[in-house]
């Protein structure tokens, strides 16, 4: 019966820590959390033999992902039409399929680690978990929503964005709540609980003293974020398409902003379907000066495809005479925007409009008013490595421009989920972000990625505000434009190998 408790007590903490990682993160927004429950997972996996320990991994994951990414049902079952019982198997499938790296990263911990965890075992965990959320960020084109390190936007980790980046720190805290899981099975030796803290404590409050200006100004730009709040179920509607192009006309032109920024695919048809008139008059508030508009739609043909993009109307930008540029979306998000090798049948099911893109080629940036303006379409601000580039040597963006429509999801917690990782963003590179949605969150994020404007979600409407450009690079720009991701893997696997290796000679590190 003790050992019968002992294995439902250890489920409930792997479940409970799972919960408790969702609600460090935006919209509760508690740090602290996230700490707490990779503690619980660590201490539930304490002792337990590798596949117990890979159960008890998958399990955090996906009571974690489940809870985190539940409001996936919502565009699968209200605007996919999808059954709500097979739209909340597909989320279901979805977590149980994302939590077996941290299953896989539990069960390897729990096989290298051969004695009561110490100051090593600690490190190997967060090595681990490192690798684990690595390979949700990389693999099958990734998709790091959520991962740990997000939680860290405020607290003392996020000193070490500019850095070490989100995935730095969310080993970090990982080799915290594994110190402070050991720390507490040596409460009665307050010497030892008290050494298996200090080194993982000491460097994440290190980051605190270390230099954290590495831009300078590049002068301010007004822009003006439009948040236009079409329900999804109508935004592809032809009788809907005229109000469309007419909001489009009447807010351009009321914009006050430098840079008027609209959400993704506001406009949802291809360029090439609108005429003369319509792009004159789109641009008519834009013909001259420096002024200027990014504009979502799509642009391409039935023959070669389409792609998801911004179209620059400006003085120089006028795409009714061809010369015109624009950004097209590279990171797909699959489903929604590319299909997979046999999952043409669920999007047929889902009815996606333009539901197979092709990927954007160009990474320059718009250039106006003296800045340089990097966009982003939806969920590309999840990949700092693949912005990094863009924000370092000659001809680097000064400003990060997102555009998103979320409406596909509601407006609970996923509007400050992706607000979250914005921010983010913005302390790794020490660029401003702003962004332009259809249903939320429209927001301006300064350098420090500090919020300092906000409209509230569900409402049509412009908001005004100015943002400080920056030059310069971050030493975690510089590295992560130069060899990607590669160091912090490399580290996790040294660590990983040192285990491996003390294993195999029997001896504990």
């Amino acid at each position: 019966m003790p050992a019968r408790r002992s294995r439902w007590g250890g489920g409930l903490l792997a479940a409970a820590g799972g919960l408790l990682q969702t609600a460090s993160f935006a919209p509760l927004g508690a740090w602290p959390l996230q700490i707490l429950g990779l503690a619980l997972l660590v201490h539930a996996l304490e002792r337990a033999e590798p596949a117990r320990a890979a159960r008890l991994g998958w399990l955090f994951g996906f009571c974690w992902l489940a809870s985190g990414l539940w409001w996936l049902f919502i565009s699968i079952h209200r605007y996919g039409g999808i059954a709500a019982p097979l739209a909340g198997a597909a989320v279901a499938l979805l977590a149980a399929a994302l939590a077996l790296y941290y299953a896989l990263a539990a069960g390897l911990w729990a096989r290298l680690r051969m004695v009561e965890t110490n100051a090593f075992g600690a490190a190997l965990f967060a090595a681990c978990w490192l690798l684990a959320e690595l390979a949700r960020g990389v693999l099958f084109t990734g998709f790091p929503w959520i991962a740990g390190g997000y939680a860290h936007t405020d607290g003392p980790l996020a000193a070490w964005a500019p850095w070490i980046g989100i995935y730095g720190i969310g080993a970090l805290a990982a080799w915290v709540a594994a110190a402070a899981a050991a720390a507490w099975r040596q409460r009665g030796r307050p010497a030892q609980a008290a050494a298996l803290l200090a080194l993982p404590l000491a460097l994440s409050l290190a980051g605190l003293a270390l230099p954290s200006e590495f831009t300078r100004s590049s002068g301010n730009l007004s822009v003006t974020l439009l948040q236009s709040n079409i329900a999804q179920d109508l935004k592809f509607e032809p009788a809907h398409i005229e109000r469309v192009l007419r909001w489009h006309r009447d807010a351009l032109a009321a914009a006050r902003g430098t840079l008027v920024l609209t959400p993704e695919s506001s406009i949802p048809l291809p360029l090439r379907v609108l005429d003369t008139d319509t792009l004159a008059a789109l641009r008519a508030p834009f013909a001259q000066g420096e002024r200027a508009a990014l504009v979502g739609l799509f642009v391409g043909s039935d023959s070669e495809g389409y792609t998801n993009s911004v179209v620059g109307l400006s003085a120089a930008s006028d795409p009714a005479r061809g010369s015109f540029y624009h950004y097209g979306k590279r990171h797909l998000l699959p489903f929604g925007e590319f299909i997979p090798l046999g999952f043409g049948w669920f999007v047929d099911a889902m009815k996606i409009p333009i539901g197979d893109q092709q990927r954007g080629q160009s990474i320059e940036p718009f250039t106006l008013a003296g800045q340089r303006v990097r966009p982003l379409i939806c969920y590309e601000d999840l990949f700092g490595e693949d912005i990094a580039a863009s924000v370092v040597g000659d001809g680097a963006a000064t400003v990060l421009a997102n555009v998103t429509n979320l409406a596909w999801f509601g407006a609970t917690m996923v509007q400050d989920q992706h607000l979250q990782f914005s921010r983010m963003r913005a302390l790794e590179l020490q660029r401003p972000v702003v962004r332009a949605t259809n249903t939320g969150a429209s927001a301006v994020v300064d350098h420090r990625g500090r919020v300092g404007a906000r409209l509230p979600p569900l409402v049509e409407g412009a908001l005004e505000a100015s943002v400080d450009g920056r030059v310069g690079a971050t030493p975690y720009a510089r590295w992560l434009a130069e060899w990607g991701l590669w160091p912090l893997a490399l580290a996790g696997a040294a660590i990983v190998g040192a285990g491996t290796r003390a294993r195999r000679r029997g001896t504990a590190p």
